[in-house]
């Protein structure tokens, strides 16, 4: 079975209780830790949809995004991104995100776009 979404989220709590919601509605989630090996983890799990954290240690969401964009691969660069970024860094997402959510997010907002994303 492929994989709904892959999120890559460094705040163990943050992951846990998205991945928790998100697995209420009956997606599959797999979740990645950190920026190092986060294009390759996408590369791996090839999920219907990335949700990224803007700031990660070792490589930045923003940086998974280009590399993403980038990939010489086209079904791979079309894969949707939802980037969860702390309140105020908004305007620092270039356009290559597909949606933005600012943390904290409200639960149904959260499954509000994720069923759009995936529709």
């Amino acid at each position: 079975m492929q994989l709904d979404i892959l999120m890559i989220e460094d705040e163990p709590n943050i992951a846990e209780a998205v991945r928790f919601i998100l697995m209420r509605e009956g997606w599959q989630v797999g979740l990645h830790a950190d920026g190092a090996g986060g294009i390759e983890a996408i590369r791996a799990a090839r999920p219907r949809l990335v949700i990224l954290d803007l700031m990660l240690p070792n490589r930045s969401g923003d940086e998974i995004l280009g590399d993403l964009r980038a990939a010489g691969d086209a079904a791979l660069a079309a894969t949707p991104v939802l980037m969860l970024t702390a309140r105020g860094q908004a305007p620092m997402i270039g356009a290559a995100a597909d949606a933005v959510l600012a943390k904290p997010f409200d639960n149904d907002d959260l499954r509000a776009v994720v069923r759009r994303m995936l529709a």
